[in-house]
């Protein structure tokens, strides 16, 4: 299967654990309760929404938009303890996927709700990320989890609602599965310069899911195109504790 852009040939392979040895650990946090959902899209649709020094990172082809729900607890900055009350909130992001001049893999968000005003106007300011404002719930009843997400702020009308049933645990992921979620950085825009933040983890645990509603617009509103027809990967994860490194310029 072929993987990557233009820059394929110098690519970072897919790996199960972080290629970039973090020199300093800017913050932590916890990821639970996650779901992966993805569709597929063609590679020319995206690269207009990526930051400049980067592209689409592909799979056969294609490359994917990411809808992905979860809890986040127990954020640390620069080794403090967690932080409480902001450092815990709840997040759904829209995520695509990209690779840099220096073969780098990451991911890119084109938005990102969070159910903490303070989380949200610190990302924004201090990293160019576009974190919104949302009402935002989950809930879990045995192996059925829904997530519900309404923007506050800014003020256009956004919203998702997500039932999952999980399934099996997964015993061997996918080469698509391993491409969607062994992501060790993310590509973002400030300050008039494109960033690579890495970020560093243990291995994923996934167990099968099924989509048993599902009602959004946060995808088109992130200026992609509608999902068209079901996702074709839907994992869930009891989550990772994840350390984020230094800025990097792209």
């Amino acid at each position: 299967m072929a993987i990557g852009g233009a820059h394929a040939s110098g690519t970072e392979p897919v790996l199960p654990a972080s290629p970039h040895p973090l020199r300093a650990v800017l913050f932590s946090q916890r990821w639970l309760d996650l779901t992966f959902v993805h569709w597929p899209l063609p590679p020319d649709v995206v690269a207009p929404l990526l930051p400049a020094g980067t592209e689409p990172d592909c799979l056969d082809g294609l490359t994917y938009v990411g809808l992905v729900p979860f809890r986040m607890a127990d954020t640390s900055v620069l080794g403090s303890p967690p932080v409480p009350y902001a450092g815990n909130f709840l997040e759904t992001n829209v995520r695509l996927y990209s690779v840099d001049r220096q073969g780098r893999r990451g991911v890119v968000f084109r938005s990102l709700e969070a159910s903490r005003l303070l989380a949200v106007l610190t990302a924004r300011g201090g990293l160019g990320l576009p974190y919104m404002w949302a009402r935002m719930r989950c809930v879990r009843d045995g192996d059925e989890l829904t997530y519900t997400s309404d923007r506050r702020w800014p003020r256009v009308p956004a919203s998702a609602t997500m039932g999952v049933r999980l399934g099996e645990d997964v015993a061997t992921t996918t080469e698509l599965e391993r491409f969607l979620t062994n992501r060790w950085a993310l590509h973002t825009r400030f300050a008039g310069r494109t960033w690579l933040l890495p970020n560093a983890h243990g291995p994923w645990t996934f167990r099968r899911a099924t989509i048993t509603h599902l009602a959004e617009n946060l995808v088109r509103t992130a200026g992609l195109p509608a999902p068209a027809g079901p996702p074709v990967s839907v994992l869930h994860s009891p989550g990772v504790k994840v350390h984020f490194g230094l800025p990097r310029p792209v």
